[in-house]
């Protein structure tokens, strides 16, 4: 059986997003960072917005919103009126409202918002995809080199301040590489869903790893076998793609959870 371009370009695209998605969604259910990863996916659709009033690639215009998202939520953690959660909460929404109202003041161009919201990987471009690859290696260099001192900190942050780690600088970088990685992932899954595909692999390998290297391999690993087994579902039954990824990655969660429950009643 011979896959159509667009078939290979997609699942391309979907690895390459795994491959990416599994060390830094690691971090972000260490950190429980997941709000926070919600927040920036949200305000995505104005960066979408955005490139097409200004008529500059839209996927610029998101990595650009994005980090200055994250740069507003940093200078923000300071403060003392409101708890953080709130604080997501409401940037998340407002952000998500504005872009849907640029989105609706764009008459010139026919936006088709559930690609935007829900992904549309089968209609992924060699543009798009040097967009996904090209941010992902720069996520994947700057997230190694911020390893160390990113896993001190999720460990103990005070304790890693005290030992000379750059506490804010590191905590900005890793922000910005969250910033990137959605802004690259969103053809994939959608604005709405690209956070479940960096927490669900992550959470699925957890159980299974000893070290936090090993999670972030079967982090990618889970990705990757979710990111086919939604693809081929997509294909046979005739349903989202970006959808039916998020549905396998929550399904091998389950198995997983399911096989170490097993496990551990049979070592008892």
């Amino acid at each position: 059986m011979i896959m159509d371009d667009f078939l290979i370009r997609a699942l391309i695209a979907g690895l390459g997003v795994a491959v990416v998605a599994g060390p830094l969604g690691c971090f972000v259910v260490w950190r429980r960072m997941a709000y926070f990863g919600a927040a920036l996916a949200h305000s995505a659709l104005f960066g979408v917005a955005l490139g097409l009033l200004l008529e500059i690639s839209p996927t610029l215009a998101i990595v650009v919103v994005c980090i200055a998202v994250a740069l507003i939520l940093v200078s923000m953690q300071g403060q003392r009126q409101l708890a953080g959660d709130t604080l997501l909460g409401i940037l998340a929404h407002a952000m998500l409202a504005l872009g849907l109202v640029v989105t609706a003041l764009v008459d010139t161009v026919r936006v088709d918002l559930m690609a935007y919201l829900f992904g549309d990987i089968l209609a992924v471009s060699d543009i798009d995809l040097y967009w996904i690859f090209g941010g992902g290696v720069l996520a994947l260099v700057a997230l190694a080199v911020i390893w160390r001192p990113l896993l001190a900190m999720t460990v103990h942050e005070e304790l890693a301040a005290v030992e000379g780690v750059p506490v804010a600088r590191t905590r900005l970088m890793f922000m910005v590489i969250i910033a990137i990685v959605i802004a690259v992932a969103m053809k994939v899954v959608g604005i709405l869903l690209i956070v479940s595909l960096l927490i669900i692999p992550a959470a699925a390998a957890r159980p299974f790893a000893r070290t936090p290297e090993a999670m972030a391999i079967l982090a990618i690993v889970a990705g990757c076998i979710s990111v086919v087994l939604g693809l081929g579902s997509s294909m046979t039954w005739d349903i989202p793609a970006g959808p039916a990824i998020v549905l396998a990655a929550a399904v091998l969660f389950l198995v997983g959870g399911l096989l170490r429950k097993t496990s551990r009643s049979y070592e008892q």
